[in-house]
């Protein structure tokens, strides 16, 4: 912290990036550890005093204390797992829906909310960076998030896959049961502490008007930008931001976190030939069901673990099904 106020510390850009970067890291650790260290000291004080006389209601009090703090260590062992080069980093998550039309773009806007939820359960700043709506219906083709907070990616790295809904659909007038589809695109928010090859002569940057929610300035200035990468193709739309500059921001970001990703598939191309057991993610490969009707019922297929209730886990209490699969995959 001493270092990032000192004179000059933006002079150099690159370093001073990594020097945040790894701040960053430390207080991931040390912010935690602090609060433990303070639920320690006050369960010792509790625990002096009821050397002196029997107190029921203390003595609960006490027990609470310390299964919080058994919770708290269990949780710090687990983060202590989540090695991977990137899981301490914030998460950009794309979420698009596939077969199952309008229901589909229904269930795209239900998951949405359902890691909004989650992410603000935890504690993490969250931002919409960009949804693509659907039909007359309603719903979402598309919706990109920014998660932020230590180890965002590494959890979210659990939910990447397709994401499977069975209900009675709400726009079937015969209300007959329907199955519907969205894929999870989990990425690392990756910054300009992260060399990814980007020259901007590479990219063609479009401008048009917004045609969503916006308030006065949507279809009255080009403020929507769209980044394409034309070495690979890769497209980025953003419209979701009251200003061209910030949908300009915006979008270079996902775009640098896309384009990361794809080095990533690159250079883990042979680990994943001989790791045979590892599914790619398709729309065969639902990595988790959510039915609603005729019963209800959240089964994650990888795990085998599963809930009936579904309002509580699509209101954003998922973290025991995060944690149960990275436990069990050997990624934590």
């Amino acid at each position: 912290m001493a270092r990032m106020a000192q004179p000059g510390f933006w002079d150099d850009r690159q370093t001073a990036l990594s020097v945040i970067e790894d701040n960053k890291k430390v207080q991931a650790w040390t912010n935690p550890v602090r609060k433990l260290q303070a639920a320690l000291d006050e369960i010792g004080t509790v625990l002096e005093l009821l050397e002196a006389g029997t107190d029921a209601e203390m003595e609960q009090e006490s027990q609470e204390s310390i299964d919080a703090i058994l919770k708290q260590l269990d949780r710090l062992d687990f983060m202590r797992m989540l090695s991977g080069p990137h899981d301490m980093r914030d998460a950009i998550l794309t979420i698009r829906s596939g077969a199952g039309g309008a229901d589909s773009q229904d269930w795209t806007e239900m998951l949405m909310k359902m890691y909004i939820y989650w992410a603000e359960k935890q504690g993490f700043e969250v931002e919409v960076m960009d949804q693509s709506e659907g039909g007359v219906e309603g719903g979402l083709r598309e919706a990109v998030i920014s998660i932020k907070g230590p180890w965002a990616f590494g959890y979210l790295s659990a939910e990447g896959g397709i994401h499977r809904l069975v209900r009675k659909s709400p726009f079937d007038q015969n209300h007959r049961r329907h199955t519907s589809f969205a894929s999870v695109f989990p990425l690392p928010d990756i910054d300009d502490s992260i060399q990814v090859e980007l020259n901007e002569e590479d990219v063609r940057v479009d401008t048009f008007r917004s045609s969503g929610a916006g308030g006065q300035h949507v279809n009255k200035t080009s403020s929507a930008v769209r980044l394409t990468h034309i070495p690979t193709g890769i497209a980025v739309t953003c419209q979701n931001q009251r200003s061209q500059h910030r949908n300009r921001e915006v979008a270079w970001r996902v775009l640098r976190a896309r384009l990361y990703e794809l080095e990533e598939r690159k250079q883990q191309a042979e680990r994943a030939e001989l790791e045979k057991t590892k599914k790619d993610v398709s729309w065969g490969n639902q990595i988790r069901s959510y039915v609603l009707q005729p019963y209800q019922m959240v089964k994650d297929h990888r795990t085998g673990m599963e809930t009936s209730d579904v309002e509580g886990f699509l209101t954003g209490n998922i973290q025991d099904f995060i944690e149960a699969y990275l436990r069990g995959s050997g990624q934590a």
